[in-house]
């Protein structure tokens, strides 16, 4: 029957397809560039369509995995175009806390590389080890962790229990959760989506993903908004200029003419982007550039390093980023992560027309509301209770400990709402899990306390420049033998990024350990993140070394 109503609904996409009339045009935008549009090109129908997994998805998105029973692998052979770039993952080890104390990181609240694994299990592909992120893994998650109660829009809690991979160490979990605004009380939004135009666009899980996705977050926006539109192929074109939210129509025309084609000088857009955006900026205004690309720079800037320092220069004007990431076999994740790390941003991927709901309709707050700027995480152990320590994930963004207090030092971003989690994976006192080390100059004094460590947190206001200090200390009553189920689900999916990772410290973790772990959750899972989480686990097998 399933098969059937799919045979329908495509020979009803191709009639659709067939008697509609695309009609070519160059217009000329800003004197900056000809811009190729498409007229009367209508939004993708979405046609909602279950799988044996008990998920649904858009027919449009079928294109971008297919279903395989539970524990099956059917490898698809990479295609010989597959040119995606991924920054080097060096996993550390443990460190002596008697002489490494101090654990010190930029709060991250990126979620790409959870939605690019994703896709990866769906369409049965190898997963690079680079690929995977641990910390956006379970960053990718919804936690109920206690919010701000004073004045600090970001409120700090713990929990310790018994490791489930290692049965000798302990796992200790860190949480900061960001003060949320309701929707109705966002603040007025200075946009501008910066979209990528170029050749490497064209195809249907980049392009016209991205104008769905942006008619996703237009409907969304109201009289008090302005949005820009600034669009990028061989060189960069002002397409909308501060046009109310409510104009809608306007709006979606804009975005639906676009079409695909040239080379990318994405740094001339980034650069014509934030200029529009100053036009725009104002107090009590949220000012934000979106920018939408596969990250596939070829023109002018595009080496990561001066990409770096082009979006550095533009961070300290009140002008927060989101980077969207889009497409495969070509996607620069690297050039995307590092823009999004130096230029006061986050990122996603957007595989699906309901990763692009989940990012910018049901958690548009988070994605387009900076709270607290420059977040950055000071963790301090008690050498009298811990021996070593690991901080599981974060590779790319860890700090000097002299560098928490710096407030020339950027740090991470948190939107309304948002939730930060660190996991420790801890040796107790007599593990000998690291080497003892003599010191000739000094002698490290340990105290007679039973706490775990102290958490110290940085933040400024999204619009300050002088950095806030809150602290938290994990005392000995943070341990239990029953951790809650943020805790649990955090740790599957940890346990799961380690095993896909390659993780030395994998341990005993194995599919059936994280099935077990997130077994207890599905029947509380109001929102299917969990089980889709649970049915990519039991597909994964064969994904990975």
């Amino acid at each position: 029957m399933k098969r059937f109503l799919c045979i329908l609904v495509c020979l009803a996409m191709a009639l659709s397809a067939s008697g509609c009339t695309i009609l070519t045009d160059r217009a000329s935008v800003n004197e900056k560039a000809d811009i190729n549009v498409v007229e009367n090109l209508e939004p993708l129908a979405e046609y909602e369509v279950d799988y044996d997994g008990g998920m649904a998805f858009s027919l449009a998105d079928t294109t971008m995995f297919r279903t395989v029973a539970p524990g099956t692998a059917l490898l698809q052979e990479e295609p010989e175009w597959n040119y995606d770039e991924y920054a080097p993952v060096i996993e550390s080890g443990f460190s002596a806390t008697l002489t490494s104390p101090l654990s010190t990181f930029a709060a991250d609240v990126d979620t790409a590389s959870y939605a690019n694994v994703r896709r990866m299990i769906r369409q049965q592909r190898k997963i690079p080890q680079d690929a995977v992120r641990i910390e956006e893994m379970i960053n990718a998650f919804t936690y109920n962790y206690p919010p701000p109660q004073g004045d600090d829009p970001v409120a700090i809690s713990a929990q310790a229990a018994p490791c489930p991979w290692n049965e000798q160490n302990l796992l200790l979990r860190v949480a900061l959760k960001a003060q949320d605004i309701d929707v109705a009380d966002l603040p007025p939004s200075n946009l501008v989506f910066l979209i990528d135009v170029s050749g490497s666009m064209d195809t249907p899980e980049r392009l016209p993903l991205v104008q769905r996705s942006f008619a996703l977050l237009t409907e969304q926006l109201t009289a008090r908004d302005r949005v820009s539109i600034v669009v990028y192929a061989g060189t960069d074109a002002v397409v909308l200029d501060g046009v109310r939210g409510d104009e809608k129509a306007k709006i979606l025309e804009a975005i639906y003419e676009l079409k695909a084609g040239g080379s990318t000088n994405g740094a001339a857009g980034i650069t014509t982007a934030y200029e529009v955006a100053r036009k725009y900026t104002g107090e009590g205004i949220n000012s934000r550039v979106i920018l939408a690309t596969d990250g596939d720079f070829n023109v002018g800037v595009n080496s990561e390093s001066d990409l770096i320092r082009l979006i550095e220069g533009q961070r300290d004007q009140g002008i927060f980023l989101t980077v969207l990431g889009y497409g495969y076999g070509n996607l620069k994740d690297n050039k995307l992560e590092a823009l999004a790390k130096n230029g006061n941003g986050n990122a996603t991927y957007i595989d699906t027309i309901h990763q692009a709901r989940r990012a910018l309709v049901e958690e548009m707050g988070a994605t387009l509301v900076t709270v607290a700027k420059d977040v950055k995480l000071q963790v301090e152990f008690n050498p009298a209770v811990v021996e070593a320590y690991r901080l599981i994930g974060y590779e790319h963004r860890r700090l000097a400990a002299e560098d928490f207090a710096d407030d020339t030092k950027d740090g991470g971003e948190m939107g309304a709402g948002h939730s930060v989690t660190a996991l420790y994976e801890l040796a107790p006192v007599g593990a000998g899990t690291v080497p003892a080390i003599e010191l000739t100059y000094q002698n490290a004094i340990v105290t007679d306390s039973a706490d775990f460590a102290t958490v110290h947190v940085r933040y400024k206001e999204p619009q300050g420049d002088v950095s806030t200090a809150i602290s938290y200390v994990v005392e000995a009553r943070a341990f239990t033998d029953k951790p809650d189920d943020d805790f649990q689900l955090a740790t599957a999916v940890a346990a799961f990024g380690q095993m896909i990772s390659g993780s030395k410290y994998v341990g005993s973790a194995d599919e059936r350990m994280v099935l077990d772990m997130l077994q207890p959750l599905l029947s509380g899972d109001t929102g299917g993140r969990i089980v889709e989480l649970y049915d990519l686990v039991r597909t994964s097998g064969g994904l990975y070394e």
